[in-house]
């Protein structure tokens, strides 16, 4: 196919989902993002990942449970900060540490294993529950995602069915679905969730959330009016909002955890999903895992088949191949890949996430793939992004880029293998 017929091909595919502002995001900052050419899985691969994801999903449960009653020391130890404390204490609502999260994975030749685990504010929704759906009707293919939206609802309704039953009100007049509304990609995730949520609830601008009258409010059009919110859900991780002030300095952020310690705000993703979020509890799981102690002999089974070992400190250097990565690093900033001398082989380019603490991770190859672009063919590493909502596994999404996947990595749609 030249490269003209691939340009035609992925407008045939693309360009009405623009039109329609369901997907604008298909090129970003004038590159392309998401390719035209699926690229296949098999029903076993498809089948492992969906198991590996429901078990670790039982394993961050527990763990988060547990660690929402410990003191702050363990806390802190997890690189949590202190204005999350209180909030991250309250009772888990059901037994998933979070309602929407997204797994990734890399195929190894020793099994699928995961690398990370975005718990607080994952993104590729509308590729995976919507886009992909769309390329594979319209090119034939098998959409192994196919159905899979309807568990958003499921799981945002028991949500705040759970918050209800814990004495919340919820207002469906009074949710809000929030993100940066001039942030295409995060503004487009957030009004597709509200959709497909089905809870009611409206789309707020980041921006026009004020803390009024003890409240979380946001502030109407006219600029005075200051409607109360029940229940938010935002596409904004918890990190940065313990650290916001308002233009005079008020710690606006940490009033906003402070109402939801206080049950005077409901959250999604629940507060539990921030002690999931960070990475150091991936080095908890590890090192519980080698102590042999905590874990049932399934759940041992399971970190010990989809895990990779990790740590708070460097054991690697001198015997193996590792991965530095910053806690609450996300699209593979401040990641940087090391031989097993120490020495840097690629780390990336970008400034956000270098001054946060890290874990060290065994390292694994993501596996080449070549793939057909607007500027021809070319080769890249495949990671697989496996969502898990309401503790069920659901849809995947496959994103292709570098060693380091980062901003920058395509999106390609996913077909089942015929």
């Amino acid at each position: 196919m030249t490269n003209e017929a691939y340009a035609l091909k992925r407008e045939r595919l693309y360009g009405p989902l623009r039109a329609s502002g369901a997907f604008p995001w298909e090129t970003i900052d004038g590159e392309e993002y998401a390719l035209a050419d699926p690229v296949t899985i098999s029903l076993r691969l498809r089948r492992e990942i969906a198991e590996a994801s429901e078990r670790l999903g039982r394993v961050y449960a527990k763990v988060a449970g547990v660690v929402r009653e410990s003191d702050d020391a363990l806390l802190r130890q997890l690189g949590l900060p202190e204005a999350t404390f209180a909030a991250v204490r309250l009772p888990m609502l059901s037994h998933a540490a979070t309602v929407v999260g997204r797994f990734d994975f890399v195929e190894t030749p020793d099994g699928v294993k995961m690398l990370e685990w975005n718990s607080d504010t994952p993104t590729s929704v509308v590729e995976a529950f919507r886009v992909n759906g769309d390329v594979c009707r319209a090119l034939g293919r098998i959409d192994p995602n196919e159905g899979m939206a309807s568990s958003i609802a499921g799981a945002f309704r028991a949500a705040v069915d759970a918050y209800r039953e814990s004495g919340y009100s919820v207002d469906p007049n009074r949710i809000a679905f929030a993100a940066l509304d001039w942030h295409e990609e995060d503004a487009g995730t957030t009004r597709y969730l509200l959709e497909a949520a089905g809870i009611g609830g409206r789309f707020v601008p980041l921006s026009s959330l004020r803390v009024y009258r003890d409240r979380l409010c946001a502030l109407e059009e006219d600029g005075e009016t200051h409607t109360p919110i029940d229940l938010l859900y935002r596409l904004h991780a918890l990190e940065k909002l313990a650290e916001e002030r308002d233009e005079d300095g008020y710690p606006t952020g940490a009033h906003a955890l402070d109402l939801i310690a206080r049950r005077r705000l409901a959250l999604l993703n629940p507060p539990s999903a921030f002690i999931a979020q960070t990475k150091a509890l991936q080095a908890l799981i590890w090192s519980l895992h080698e102590q042999r102690t905590f874990f049932a002999r399934e759940e041992h089974e399971a970190i010990r088949q989809y895990m990779l070992p990790t740590y708070m400190d460097n054991v690697f250097h001198g015997s193996a191949p590792y991965v530095r990565k910053p806690i609450f690093g996300r699209e593979g900033g401040a990641v940087e890949l090391f031989d097993a001398d120490g020495v840097s082989e690629e780390r990336d380019g970008e400034t956000l996430y270098w001054d946060q603490p890290a874990v060290f991770q065994k390292r694994v190859e993501l596996p080449r793939v070549r793939v057909r672009t607007l500027r021809g063919e070319t080769e890249g590493r495949l990671l697989w992004g496996a969502f898990l909502i309401g503790g069920r596994p659901s849809a995947i999404v496959a994103r292709i880029g570098g060693r380091i996947t980062g901003n920058a990595a395509y999106f390609a749609p996913v077909a089942l293998q015929e």
